[in-house]
């Protein structure tokens, strides 16, 4: 029978999907969806090719409105039980935080810190930080996903990580650096401040409404007062991709 790992924090099954290797052939990750997070064995992380990146966005994408739950105070390596040790490493695109297997089986990351890791992400500005201030209260850390009163805190007060945006510019270069041929899209940090905050809330708004629409008959629905930065950048990347 074969063997299916399930997901460090929920302990559901995961979805095994299979993506292009940078070495050659393919290598297998485990994802989650509900918990946003992924399954890495071994250097797993370091041998995702670039085309592949775009085929998770498009997974992540499509799956943009899917029900979503914090991350367990406690993890656990679906290969041997044992607790994840959390901790922290900095990449080109900043701090994010990572759980690891004490006996090396691997490590568990958020699709945020992934795409942290990877150099999907630039930092916002100060100005960019305030402008998007004046219209929405909080917003959800890119790292951690922890929750970021961007009015006081211009940093993420659990992992310390700067507010981040997963934006086309940013996939562009990082493609380029992985070896692929970078796509043409328009640079988001040509915008204005202003623009730019506009740009993310409309995208949010049209994101959470989709979602209410689909899960009516649910009890519980998304909370107005939390921003997804991590799922409104990801919309503004598919959506210039897909041009």
């Amino acid at each position: 029978m074969p063997f299916t790992p399930l997901c460090p924090s929920c302990r559901q099954p995961t979805e095994i999907r299979r993506f292009a290797a940078s070495t050659g052939g393919t290598l297998e990750l485990d994802l989650c969806f509900a918990c946003q997070g992924m399954w890495f064995d071994p250097q797993e992380n370091t041998r995702l090719a670039p085309a592949a990146v775009l085929e998770l966005f498009e997974l992540l994408h499509q799956h943009r409105g899917d029900a979503h739950h914090p991350l367990a105070d406690r993890l656990r390596c679906p290969r041997c039980s044992q607790a994840l040790a959390k901790g922290y490493d900095v990449a080109q695109g900043g701090r994010y935080v990572t759980y690891r297997c004490a006996a090396r089986h691997g490590r568990f990351s958020t699709f945020g810190s992934f795409m942290v890791e990877k150099g999907f992400v630039r930092h916002l500005s100060t100005m960019e930080i305030e402008a998007l201030a004046e219209r929405v209260g909080t917003i959800n850390c890119t790292s951690c996903g922890g929750t970021v009163d961007i009015r006081h805190d211009h940093a993420c007060p659990y992992c310390r990580s700067a507010l981040s945006l997963l934006d086309p510019q940013a996939v562009d270069k990082a493609l380029a650096r992985h070896g692929s041929a970078a796509r043409q899209t328009a640079p988001a940090d040509a915008a204005s401040p202003d623009a730019l905050a506009d740009a993310l809330v409309a995208l949010e708004r049209n994101r959470a409404r989709e979602e209410r629409a689909r899960q009516r008959e649910r009890l519980e629905g998304t909370r107005s007062d939390e921003f997804d930065l991590l799922t409104a950048g990801i919309e503004m990347v598919w959506s210039l991709l897909r041009r």
